[in-house]
């Protein structure tokens, strides 16, 4: 069968790519055509366009990218009517995937959703939209079942596609080999993980760097966005001493005692790894005005709001400054107590997104139904 998919970011890069070798198990003839990354690109195929070129952050650089939003959009409709896919299948990425859904079903081609959007975080009025053109949705967040319940649209729970890639522990002559190859000394390391976008990269890493002097027997690595060019990092660091890794997040989460960390999917893949944060974000001030009236949870983090209580410290805004990212991460690396806690509320989340093989879960059923379709 002919496989369309579309993911506009790291995240659905990764998790898509995972799909896609599961699918290739279950059919050995899958034809793939895609708007994704370098993680999709290397299970073959056709990227027709990467998410790097996709990536706008906040209402205002939406606006400002609005002629080239729409361009994409269009061009997206032509390369999908042209390919003819038996199955489009949409992988978050809502502000762009809800408007190709409609046309996608005009078409009369099976719409499938992996990874809900967050609509139940700012907008449930688009249940609507998903209800009459998404023919199934596949979701990993185990509250999302329960969400859409409300709406009578059943969909399907499959697992979290991170239980599948994430294992919190290495090997010592892994550790030796990446602390060489590196270019690391022999001191604790805390990471940094300041996003996949150069607008937050730019503005939040900034601020995590000045934490470093208040840490002199810690050495701070930075985890390297794959698409983002080394030139851009060295100019944001100046002249901070600071280590980076590119495409060795999980192996520098391994070695960490303590981790900075913007929202997003960055702060599940810390906690599976067992790894105690502090969750940061600051975005443009009218953007994140905006979002403040719409958003409508207690927690900016996935952690948070799968747990649905406070287990690691959010820093937003005007909070995200360099005296209370020094007491927030002094905190957890100096009290026993307070790492217990984490910990043993870590272990608790992990048993609350079920075990794994969701990637392989999730292929089978979409295959299921494509059979039953053209059946």
């Amino acid at each position: 069968m002919k496989y369309y998919l579309i993911a506009g970011e790291a995240s659905g890069d990764l998790h898509a790519s995972n799909l896609m070798k599961e699918i290739m198990i279950l059919d050995t003839n899958a034809e793939f055509r895609y708007w994704g990354g370098d993680l999709m690109q290397q299970q073959g195929g056709i990227l027709v366009k990467h998410y790097h070129d996709l990536a706008f952050m906040g209402f205002v650089e939406v606006i400002i990218n609005l002629r080239t939003i729409i361009g994409n959009l269009e061009f997206c409709k032509k390369d999908i009517k042209q390919f003819r896919p038996d199955v489009v299948i949409l992988i978050d990425y809502p502000g762009f995937n809800l408007r190709m859904s409609k046309y996608v079903k005009s078409l009369h081609i099976p719409v499938f959703y992996y990874i809900s959007p967050q609509l139940w975080a700012w907008n449930s009025l688009r249940v609507k939209t998903i209800r009459r053109y998404v023919d199934k949705m596949f979701v990993i967040l185990p509250f999302e079942k329960e969400f859409y319940r409300k709406f009578q649209f059943p969909v399907e729970f499959t697992g979290h596609p991170l239980m599948d890639v994430i294992n919190p522990r290495m090997k010592l002559s892994e550790r030796e080999t990446f602390i060489k190859n590196n270019n690391l000394d022999n001191r604790p390391i805390i990471a940094l993980l300041p996003g996949s976008r150069e607008q937050e990269i730019r503005t939040i890493l900034q601020i995590m760097l000045n934490a470093i002097p208040a840490f002199p027997d810690y050495q701070f690595v930075i985890a390297a966005a794959p698409s983002i060019p080394a030139a851009f990092y060295e100019e944001v660091i100046e002249n901070h001493k600071v280590g980076i890794v590119f495409k060795q997040t999980y192996d520098l989460l391994h070695l960490s005692e303590a981790a900075l960390v913007t929202s997003g999917t960055a702060t599940l893949e810390t906690a599976l790894m067992l790894v105690p944060q502090v969750v940061c974000y600051k975005g443009n001030p009218l953007s994140y005005l905006i979002a403040r009236q719409i958003v409508k949870v207690n927690y900016i983090s996935l952690v948070n709001l799968i747990m649905n209580r406070m287990i690691v410290t959010e820093l937003i805004q005007s909070n995200l400054n360099k005296s209370n990212l020094v007491s927030e991460l002094k905190k957890i690396l100096t009290d026993p107590k307070t790492r217990e806690t984490i910990h043993a509320d870590y272990l608790d989340l992990k048993q609350k997104l079920g075990g794994e093989g969701a990637s392989a879960n999730a292929a089978g059923k979409m295959i299921q139904y494509l059979t039953e379709i053209v059946v």
